[in-house]
């Protein structure tokens, strides 16, 4: 009796421990749903800068760590980064907002398996939205958090609302500066005014497009005192680009430099850089879809 009892009590706890561990498993899976990718958004003060080449850079060099990257067009005026990948879209961002196509269905696929959403010219029929069109938009971006990493929005330069709403929205902000007076004043144009509206944004420069690196970390700290001084606020140094012909080159056969030339200076920036923000970024973000519902609903408003 005294043995069966000690069977049938061992049965009972194998069988609890199971249904615990289904409980756990079953846990532990929702967890991972919840989990969903960073939101970077990458802008600078004014054109010229090279920010959409450091984003599809970056993208590459993300991916070449296994992390699965979606990129953005987000310039709505300019569209370029699908010309600056040799890529020909048939569909945009407009088909998904006003005809019958599903996000998923204009996802052009890049190179090193990063994933373009191309944007449209002149979607200045946004405010015409209705709320099923702007229910749907959050739907579909949601759908995207299962199988990403990094959410890269590339941004119009300058500072129009549209762009502003980008950067407040996103999880984190990379301003691009260049060595140019004129691209560092708009810099802290553009920092100033994030500031002014989220003082507690989190803020990354980077200066593209220079000679050495102490270049990099004088222009970063010219700046980074005058926003201590005049904002309060501190941004980080995320890092530089060398200044590389072989950035012209890739660009004028329309691939990528940390592609077509890997062992380029240029592109050793790249991959250092994507390996600080991948480290950087290591923790899971939770996902909400109000960060989607933030990020698309108030934009198209």
């Amino acid at each position: 009796m005294l043995v069966k009892g000690s069977e049938n009590q061992a049965r009972e706890q194998a069988s609890h421990s199971r249904r615990a561990s289904e409980s756990e498993s079953s846990d532990s899976s929702v967890k991972a749903k919840a989990v969903g990718p960073k939101i970077l958004a990458v802008t600078s003060g004014k054109g010229g800068v090279g920010k959409t080449n450091i984003v599809a850079n970056l993208a590459f060099s993300l991916s070449e760590l296994g992390k699965k990257v979606v990129i953005l067009d987000a310039d709505f005026g300019l569209a370029n980064i699908d010309v600056l990948l040799g890529l020909t879209p048939r569909f945009h961002l407009g088909h998904v907002l006003f005809g019958n196509k599903a996000l998923s269905e204009i996802i052009v696929q890049g190179p090193k398996g990063i994933r373009i959403i191309p944007a449209s010219s002149g979607l200045q029929r946004l405010s015409e939205l209705t709320s099923e069109q702007k229910n749907f938009l959050v739907s579909s971006f949601s759908r995207l958090d299962s199988d990403t990493d990094f959410f890269l929005i590339d941004t119009a330069a300058g500072i129009s609302r549209n762009v502003i709403h980008f950067l407040l929205s996103a999880h984190e902000v990379i301003v691009v500066s260049a060595p140019e007076p004129t691209a560092i004043v708009d810099a802290y144009a553009v920092i100033k005014i994030i500031l002014a509206e989220d003082h507690n944004k989190p803020i990354h420069l980077l200066i593209n497009s220079v000679e050495r690196a102490e270049e990099a970390q004088r222009i970063f700290c010219q700046i980074n005192s005058v926003v201590k001084r005049f904002l309060g606020r501190e941004v980080a140094y995320l890092g530089h680009v060398s200044r590389d012909p072989h950035i012209l080159q890739a660009v004028r056969n329309q691939v990528l430099v940390t592609s077509k030339f890997p062992n380029a200076p240029a592109s050793s920036c790249f991959r250092e850089l994507a390996a600080y923000i991948a480290k950087e970024n290591n923790s899971p973000v939770t996902k909400d879809v109000l960060v989607w519902d933030k990020l698309l609903t108030d934009w198209v408003n």
